[in-house]
């Protein structure tokens, strides 16, 4: 008989994940997806339209790691000034062989985690080695995790951050522990700017490839929809795109969809070798987020979990 399935709150998750070994594990996972060793089918949608939503559904199995994950998350176009969460999610982790549930976990620390690993690899990978100045668009969540991972992962000699408004930009600044300079524009924030990081709400494009340093890498994480946008035609045309899922990028972004642009690559291609790293040339990393990187973060986290409470 299966046992009960454990429960893991967001404080457990957040105290048992770790970015070295979270990177290490998603690298990994993007190049066992673009190989097709991975069962994962583009995120089902429902709209909430009552509550102007969807609820997603992200079920990834990994048959040679015996992984069955899914994650359901829901995610919102709220006002601004709205104090209601943009997304919240759970992680389900299931036998494969038996069908029962090992684990059900908070997924918000998983999904802001992970999303802001997965653009942390884009960088080590597409960004330029000498870069010296990120920029991050959006003071949310997010922007918080990619902050963490991209100061952890790399030595920036400055952190630009911008937000609609003053307030948010100054709580932002208090939550983190390094220097950042906060900027009244979009403009001002990613001039000259080596890597930039969309992490915003916007559902129009709010960077524009007139502003953006030729050789520039973009982690343009927001607009997840595929009638939403962070970033202009000119933008996505003229920078080489690459993306962590070519079909969840093609049905989802509304940057790829409605700018026409071409991906030119998965992640995991990259990282299987298969296809370059165009380093020298303006490249847009969309992300969308995957269940296989949910699968092999929640693999993590109850792996870290049982060890923790098998001690005696």
């Amino acid at each position: 008989m299966a046992d009960p399935p454990v429960t893991i709150s967001e404080h457990e998750v957040e105290s048992l994940l770790q970015y070295s070994e979270l990177t290490t594990r998603l690298e990994k996972a993007l190049g066992k997806f673009s190989r097709g060793d991975v069962v994962q089918p583009v995120r089902t949608t429902v709209p909430l339209q009552k509550h102007n939503g969807f609820l997603g559904l992200m079920p990834t199995y990994i048959e040679h790691d015996g992984v069955l994950c899914t994650k359901l998350v829901c995610f919102y176009k709220r006002e601004d000034g709205s104090t209601l969460p943009s997304t919240r999610a759970t992680v389900v982790l299931l036998d494969p062989e038996y069908g029962s549930v090992k684990a059900v976990m908070d997924g918000e620390v998983i999904t802001d985690m992970r999303t802001a690993a997965v653009s942390a690899i884009s960088a080590k990978l597409l960004m330029r080695p000498e870069a010296e100045v990120l920029a991050i668009l959006g003071t949310g969540k997010q922007a918080l995790s990619h902050y963490n991972v991209f100061t952890e992962m790399f030595s920036f000699k400055e952190v630009r951050v911008w937000s609609r408004t003053k307030d948010r930009a100054e709580k932002f600044m208090h939550s983190v522990t390094g220097p950042v300079t906060p900027c009244v524009s979009v403009e001002e924030a990613v001039k000259g700017a080596d890597v930039i990081v969309t992490v915003t709400r916007c559902t129009e494009p709010v960077l524009f490839g007139q502003w953006v340093k030729p050789g520039a890498h973009v982690a343009a994480v927001g607009a997840c929809r595929p009638n939403w946008r962070e970033l202009d035609d000119v933008l996505m045309k003229e920078a080489v795109v690459y993306t962590d899922s070519r079909e969840g990028a093609t049905t989802e972004s509304g940057d790829v969809i409605l700018s026409g642009a071409e991906v030119f690559a998965e992640l995991g291609d990259v990282i299987n070798g298969t296809k370059p790293a165009h380093r020298e040339k303006t490249t847009v990393f969309k992300s969308l987020g995957m269940g296989v990187e949910d699968a092999v973060s929640a693999e993590l986290v109850f792996d870290q979990w049982k060890a923790k409470n098998s001690q005696p």
